[in-house]
């Protein structure tokens, strides 16, 4: 079967869809139904043919090449969604509600605004979802987010002087841990290993593979981190887990673990080898 990949976003996850025999290029805009409803995207890939088992059937058509027209609602959606924004900041400060906006993102037609935001804990929304719905009299989406999908929304530049990854080309977030560190024989400085999320960097998994298959080897082979863990951080020990910085409470010998205390308050039980006490710069 034949098969077009489409973005709704510079960055976001490449979806697949039936072209229908309309003859697309990269960059062409499309317009297509969602879940969401019809939404504006864009080609990443040209039509190619796909066994029938790689893709997830049954695989929605594409309805139309996007027209002049289309492209002006994209525009006039944009401007929406900055206002939208600006409406939704003054009512979560009437409200006090301690989480913090954002994006805003409108389908392509309307038929509902999203509102993604980051918060500590869980957040009672309901009458703010009721003040935003009486203002634009749509349908009305809150959606919390975690600290990646903020730094891939917002974009910035990372350590290396480059823009993010999560923000340029990556498609979606792909599991790194700290073993990938370990093994790679980096500093388990959190500062030198961490992106600007907070969390572990993305780049770690670029070479993973190749230490993993013995083709690289950290420097000497020496370093204290490689191979698995003998003894584990004693109880009160700061630690790096894949979730970031946290402190252990609690030794669990049998199985290897260790309960840890993250800096957010939340707790998670990690085998041992998937921690690691941090260096410190002299």
């Amino acid at each position: 079967m034949i098969v077009v990949g489409i973005r709704f976003k510079p960055a976001g996850k490449v979806y697949y869809f039936d072209p229908k025999g309309i003859k697309l290029d990269i960059q062409d805009g499309v317009i297509v139904e969602t879940a969401r409803g019809m939404e504006f995207g864009t080609v990443v890939i040209e039509p190619k043919k796909v066994e029938d088992i790689e893709v997830v059937q049954p695989l929605k058509p594409i309805v139309r090449r996007a027209t002049e027209k289309d492209f002006q609602q994209v525009a006039k959606n944009k401007e929406r969604e900055k206002k939208a924004f600006s409406v939704c900041l003054e009512k979560i400060a009437k409200r006090k509600l301690p989480m913090k906006l954002i994006d805003v993102d409108y389908t392509f037609d309307m038929g509902k605004i999203i509102f993604f935001f980051t918060a500590d804990g869980r957040i009672d929304f309901r009458e703010l979802v009721r003040d935003l719905a009486s203002v634009f009299r749509t349908r009305i989406e809150l959606r919390q987010i975690g600290l990646r999908d903020e730094a891939k929304m917002i974009g910035g530049i990372s350590y290396c002087g480059r823009p993010l990854c999560c923000a340029s080309f990556l498609g979606d977030f792909k599991p790194v841990s700290i073993r990938m560190a370990k093994g790679q024989g980096m500093s388990l400085n959190p500062t030198k290993i961490s992106g600007i999320c907070g969390r572990l960097m993305c780049c770690l998994r670029y070479e993973n593979s190749l230490y993993t298959s013995g083709e690289l080897k950290c420097a000497g082979c020496q370093h204290k981190c490689c191979g698995e863990q003998e003894k584990p951080p004693g109880v009160g020990k700061k630690v790096i887990t894949d979730d970031g910085l946290g402190t252990v409470l609690r030794v669990h010998m049998k199985d290897r673990t260790v309960k840890v205390q993250l800096e957010s308050g939340h707790t998670v039980n990690v085998a041992w080898s998937d921690v690691a006490e941090p260096e410190h710069d002299d």
